[in-house]
């Protein structure tokens, strides 16, 4: 009875992953490439609209966010988040990191690119570098070079796009060593991140839950509870502690 009950309980935990796992459209997220380096190749616009090699810029740590200029969802959320803690940070842009915003929207121009960086610009109260946070943009093929790269997925959907949030770290020699979740920052997470970034090392994203747990609403442009995941998970975390508690009572009653 105990035997065909576990059963049960496994068969129905395969169910809810193998559901949840139709549910998913893999061709959207972020699929972290921890220790991989962009391409030397990759050519973007600045925002005087000259043509510059990424790598050429690539001297100190640098965090990289992808957003697109036009964006109605979390793209300005993440770049008010960027801003607020590059103001709240106790390491100093410009000589500890650089900050690249580059938009995925290839049909986006410099001189947008010039009126976004202004006015995040602004909402920086303490004195930094500003021209160590670069914005630019690009053709179709640069921006999929790059994107693939980092494992930054997205999709248009008319004249959006489905995307998720994150800050990418790389080292000053051009390897991705971190992610960093959401549209709010924390000051800490930022100094340890560009500390490992500047000495090579990659990490793990703690936070990833968030990711997990959360789904982007297109129709709402808007993260939203993923009750299906997170449905699966307590299915499989009680089969195993049922299993468990199958074993401990099977070597007591042995014993």
């Amino acid at each position: 009875m105990k035997k065909s009950l576990f059963l049960l309980l496994f068969s129905i935990s395969l169910f809810a992953v193998s559901y949840s796992q139709e549910q998913e459209m893999p061709e959207i997220g972020i699929y972290e490439q921890l220790d991989k380096y962009i391409p030397t190749d990759l050519e973007f616009y600045d925002i005087d609209s000259n043509l510059v090699k990424l790598s050429s810029l690539i001297d100190k740590p640098t965090v990289l966010s992808l957003v697109y200029f036009t964006c109605p969802g979390i793209c300005s959320p993440l770049l008010d988040g960027l801003a607020e803690v590059i103001d709240w940070a106790d390491i100093e842009l410009g000589v500890d990191y650089q900050v690249f915003t580059i938009s995925f929207n290839y049909s986006e121009t410099p001189s947008l690119a010039k009126s976004k960086r202004f006015n995040y610009l602004k909402q920086i109260e303490k004195e930094v570098d500003e021209d160590a946070w670069k914005w630019f943009t690009g053709d179709s093929v640069n921006i999929y070079g790059l994107t693939d790269a980092v494992g930054f997925k997205f999709k248009r959907e008319g004249k959006d796009f489905i995307h998720a949030g994150t800050l990418i770290l790389l080292s000053p020699d051009g390897k991705v060593t971190r992610y960093l979740y959401g549209t709010k920052f924390n000051q800490f997470d930022l100094k340890m991140a560009v500390m490992e970034a500047s000495e090579g090392k990659s990490s793990p994203t703690i936070s990833k839950v968030l990711q997990y747990c959360f789904s982007y609403d297109a129709d709402g442009k808007k993260y939203v509870f993923n009750v299906t995941k997170i449905g699966a998970t307590v299915v499989i975390l009680f089969a195993v502690i049922f299993f468990l508690i199958l074993v401990l009572k099977r070597k007591k009653t042995e014993n």
